[in-house]
């Protein structure tokens, strides 16, 4: 199913596509999982499909094979297995493979995805075959954060913006896409991501979710033991808690910084006082800090259980600082 956010950037592509001034190199620039994977893909129906004066027919052969990104003209490049790049070598071989002859004697178009995990080889080897782009090639860069690719590679793309949809929007399209789910309390915990939230289990995440604020007020309360938590939240699901550490954050935060009645008090102490009137802002955005910069890190070989661990620590409430700031 079409995702109706996208319907303008849909007909301007296909007018280009009937006009025959389809762009050698687009840019979809996106917000996280608004769907620039997904049109990235209905280009490639588009430039493929077997009935050119209605494209995408999305029942072809060919669509069909593009959706299952089994067609022989449609290459992507994403990085191999668990590593953060996109390397120098699958460039070369991207532009080795554009070089060659269409197989169904049409376009032959390449998806780089995610854009901004190309390294700096990597994007300079890219602007080569940008500069030369070999006849009816089309090229597809979708990226969140473009800023990361150097200015002479976004030079030579013609942009998309592809920005998040509106709740509704994006609900109808996963009931229509997945069925029936409690999608609302997904997108509160990825965002408005539906591109997302389809490849997830709703059931899992709505699950999680709960789990870790109620470990996080319990932590707050004192009644959490840190260590066992760290340990358990380590073994499973970890990019997905720590988002859910980091949302209940942000809104620990919102609730104090005035959109709920301001501050009651901005505490220089170190610890968090769940039912007071006392709350350490300061010591908020620090954990909110650590636990993003904890996120960045977990390809890294670093202890997950000791770096929770020291997290969950933070907020627990310390008792002698709590008696001299009751003195005061």
């Amino acid at each position: 199913m079409s995702m109706s956010w996208l319907r303008n950037q849909m007909a301007a592509l296909q007018a280009a596509y009937a006009a025959d001034r389809m762009p050698h190199a687009l840019l979809i620039h996106e917000a996280p999982g608004a769907g620039g994977e997904w049109l990235a893909g209905w280009v490639a129906q588009l430039v493929l499909c077997a009935h050119p004066e209605r494209a995408p027919c999305l029942a072809c052969g060919a669509c069909q094979r593009v959706r299952a990104r089994h067609h022989p003209d449609l290459i992507s490049l994403e990085p191999v297995e668990d590593s953060r790049q996109i390397r120098i070598e699958q460039v070369r071989e991207l532009a080795q493979e554009l070089a060659l002859t269409s197989h169904q004697g049409g376009y032959k178009l390449a998806i780089v995805s995610p854009a901004d995990l190309l390294n700096r080889f990597a994007a300079n080897a890219l602007l080569k075959t940008l500069e030369e782009p070999p006849a009816r090639t089309v090229l597809i860069l979708v990226a969140t954060q473009p800023s990361r690719l150097p200015a002479t590679l976004l030079s030579r793309c013609q942009r998309i913006q592809v920005p998040a949809p509106a709740r509704a929007e994006a609900i109808g399209w996963l009931e229509a896409t997945r069925g029936k789910a409690d999608w609302n309390a997904v997108l509160d915990v990825l965002g408005e991501a539906p591109w997302h939230a389809a490849a997830a289990d709703p059931a899992v995440i709505v699950q999680i979710s709960g789990e870790v604020q109620r470990s996080l007020d319990e932590a707050v309360r004192g009644a959490l033991d840190p260590a066992a938590t760290a340990e358990r939240w380590a073994r499973t699901e970890l990019p997905l808690r720590l988002r859910c550490f980091e949302n209940w954050l942000t809104k620990r935060i919102q609730e104090q910084s005035g959109t709920t009645g301001g501050f009651t008090e901005v505490g220089a102490v170190p610890y968090l006082q769940g039912a007071g009137t006392v709350l350490n802002i300061r010591a908020l955005f620090g954990l909110l800090d650590g636990v993003r910069d904890l996120r960045s890190a977990l390809e890294t070989p670093i202890n997950r259980g000791l770096a929770l661990e020291d997290l969950l620590r933070h907020l627990a409430p310390k008792i002698e600082n709590t008696a001299v700031s009751r003195a005061r």
